[in-house]
This record gives C-alpha cells, sequence and structure tokens, in this order.
C-alpha cells in the first residue's frame, strides 16, 4: 500500500512507522496543460549504457507542449559558477505516489527537507541537509517497508559519517540488505530497488542500486545522476556472467528485471560473498549552483514512458506557473497514466530555491541571409538539369 505521512524520529526499528515525512497527493482528473500523447505507445528510454553524464536540452519550455519532447542533442556543459560563487540552497519537495494499474503497491519513500530538525540532534554536519528516497519493492513490499523506515539511520549512525559520506552510504546499503535478510519477520524473498539523495550543504550525493532514476534539472536541460540497472546493461551483464549469473529474455536468472536490489536472498548466496544480484550503489555527487534548478526522483514506472528531458521540461513548466513541487510530481504521474504505463508510480520533485524557475529567452537573430545574383543563377542551372 501507498506509504503515508510519518512524523516518529529516525532512529526506529522495523516496528516504527518510519523514518522520514513523507506526502502523497492526490491525483487531479485533469490536466489543462497536457500535451497530446495520451493515445501514443510507449515511449522507449534514451540510452543508458554511456559511461559519461549526458546533458540534453529541449526547447519545449520555450515553444510551448507540442514539442516537449524534442532534444537538441548532447551537449557539453561548463557551468559559469563556481564552488565558490557562494550559493546555499533551500530545499522544499513535493511527492506523489499512485498504484497504477497493478494490483498491489510496492512502493515506498521518504521525504526529509530539514535533516538537522529531523534528527533532533545537534549534530556537526553541514547545513543545510536534506533527504529523499524512492524504494521500488518487488515480491512485496516488506524489504522496501523495511529499508524506507531505516536507511537514513543506518548511514547518520555509520562511524564514516559525516566525515566519508559515501563510504557511510555504501555501508548503510551493506547493513539494510543484510537486515533483511536477519529479520524473521520478513519475506526473505521480497527485494527492493533503493535511490537515495543525501543533501549536506551544496553537496549532494546520489546513490542508486536497481532501476529507478534521479535527474537533475539544470536551466531546462536534463541530467541523469544514476543509471538504471537493467541486466543486460553491457558492464552489468559481463558482472553478471563473470560471477556465473544468466540473463534470460532480459531478466537475472530469468526472474528479475534488474541487476542490483536489496533482499532477494532466495537468489544470493551467502553473506558477504559475491553473487551476480548486488545490493552495492553506484554514487553520483554533485555540487549544487544557481544553475540548478530541481531534481526528480521517480521509480521506473515514470521512466518506462517517458524521457528524462521530456519530465524535466514539464517539471520546469509548472513550477514557472504555479512553483509547487507537489503539483508537478501529481503531473508526472498523470502523464505517465496516460502513456499506460504498466506499474506502480512514484515520483519527488526537489527544488534548491524558494523561487520559480526564470524565463529562458531565446536570442533574436540579427542577421538576414540572402542568396547573390551569381548564386541564384547557378542554383537555376542545376535546377534546371535536373
Amino acid at each position: 500500500m501507498a506509504p503515508g505521512t510519518d512524523n516518529t524520529p529516525p532512529y526506529c526499528t522495523e516496528s516504527d512507522g518510519g523514518c522520514g515525512e513523507e506526502k502523497v497527493g492526490p491525483v487531479e482528473d485533469e490536466d489543462p496543460e497536457s500535451s497530446d500523447n495520451s493515445n501514443q505507445a510507449k515511449a522507449g528510454k534514451p540510452p543508458r549504457n554511456l559511461s559519461v553524464m549526458r546533458h540534453s536540452m529541449s526547447q519545449a519550455m520555450l515553444v510551448g507542449t507540442t514539442d516537449l519532447e524534442s532534444t537538441v542533442g548532447v551537449i557539453a556543459i561548463k557551468s559559469p559558477f563556481g564552488e565558490n560563487s557562494g550559493f546555499l540552497p533551500i530545499f522544499r519537495s513535493g511527492s506523489c505516489s499512485e498504484i497504477g494499474p497493478k494490483t498491489y503497491m510496492e512502493d515506498e519513500y521518504i521525504c526529509v527537507d530539514n535533516l538537522r530538525e529531523h534528527l533532533e540532534a545537534a549534530s556537526d554536519f553541514p547545513s543545510p541537509g536534506a533527504f529523499y528516497g524512492v524504494f521500488d519493492g518487488h515480491g512485496g513490499v516488506d524489504a522496501a517497508s523495511f529499508t524506507r523506515k531505516n536507511i537514513l539511520k543506518f548511514i547518520v549512525e555509520d562511524s564514516h559519517f559525516p566525515t566519508v559520506v559515501k563510504r557511510a552510504i555504501r555501508n548503510a546499503f551493506v547493513k539494510v540488505d543484510h537486515a533483511i535478510a536477519d529479520a524473521k519477520s520478513l519475506d526473505r524473498s521480497s527485494g527492493t530497488t533503493v535511490l537515495t539523495a543525501l543533501m549536506l550543504g551544496r553537496t549532494m550525493v546520489i546513490a542508486n542500486a536497481g532501476d529507478s532514476r534521479a535527474v537533475l534539472g539544470k536551466r531546462g536541460r536534463a541530467i541523469e545522476l544514476s543509471k538504471d540497472h537493467k541486466p543486460n546493461c553491457t558492464s552489468e551483464k559481463l558482472r553478471i556472467e563473470k560471477l556465473g549469473g544468466v540473463i534470460y529474455d532480459g531478466y537475472l536468472h530469468g526472474q528479475l528485471s534488474v541487476a542490483r536490489a536489496l533482499g532477494d536472498w532466495h537468489l544470493k548466496g551467502p553473506k558477504g560473498s559475491l553473487y551476480p544480484l548486488s545490493s552495492e550503489p553506484e554514487l553520483e555527487e554533485v555540487f549544487l549552483n544557481e544553475e540548478d534548478e530541481f531534481l526528480i526522483m521517480g521509480c521506473d514506472g515514470i521512466w518506462d514512458v517517458m524521457s528524462s528531458q521530456y519530465a524535466v521540461t514539464i517539471v520546469r513548466r509548472e513550477l514557472m506557473l504555479h512553483n509547487d513541487p507537489e503539483k508537478c510530481s501529481e503531473v508526472l504521474v498523470r502523464e505517465a497514466l496516460k502513456r499506460n504505463t504498466c506499474d506502480n508510480l512514484t515520483v519527488l520533485v526537489v527544488c534548491f530555491s524558494p523561487d520559480p524557475p526564470p524565463t529562458i529567452e531565446v536570442p533574436k537573430i540579427q542577421k538576414r541571409r540572402s542568396i547573390s545574383a551569381e548564386g541564384l543563377d547557378l542554383l537555376k542551372g542545376v535546377l534546371s538539369n535536373v
């Protein structure tokens, strides 16, 4: 079932109500600004097997909703804002989670906009701080629910936090995975993908194990901060086959559509050993600046039917209209349902400023191009001989 609001402290156990403040808003019946793609077939995902971060820009925010998924292409970005720009983010978030066409709801999520206040302790980590997570369960909700309740606790209690944040996050993933195996009240065959974002000052660390996705909105451009861990992904396939795993029809051991997840102990070996289904997250560290406007975190039910650039364009357009990340999340879920997604739907929108994104103006081209008389005669000659 969908997660509800939870105000319990973060140091919780399996029987507690959870670690994060979670917000679920209703999905409206109509979207007056929706595109004309409600009847189109599922849109394929963009290539995800590149080893470098991809940057793409859509002109949709400039010309209207009919071109929402058009892109100029892959471009390199060199930001004019350095680490000493003085920018300090202000975190605010919105979320939406829907069962979609499936019979059971197995998604969970967590939103903590003020980490210091949430921990209720005089912690020595940088401020402001925030924490967000999306947990896409399978084989039941046990693993996703347990991870939501405990992942933040394991991170902040790790001996490496907050001096070596990446190590603390990696250790927390392993601890949660092993705790699922040891908990007698949990179904060992239950599993979950895990996507988290830890904000400490201007530093944002994305950790991902599975096929949920984190996308940064940077002045209208979509920058993917995570990689979908599918069994057929080249790097994942090589790792799986090296460890004796088998991929059948795109599924790990013919059973699981992801190559990394927590739980699923019926597919793993003894704790501490290497197995084809990995619980190790891939990490991406980002230093936020004035160009970074918001972060979208969503389960694969969102990304199965829309591109990262399309989602960023929608969110930016909506923020310019009402500046409400909660409504942005609802619009994304509603759009995915229109596109006939086949999965549960969970998406978070995290803004880094209290203000809406600024308008992007296209510079007018002043030069007028014309063809010379000689060129015109040459063109006529060529056409006459066709």
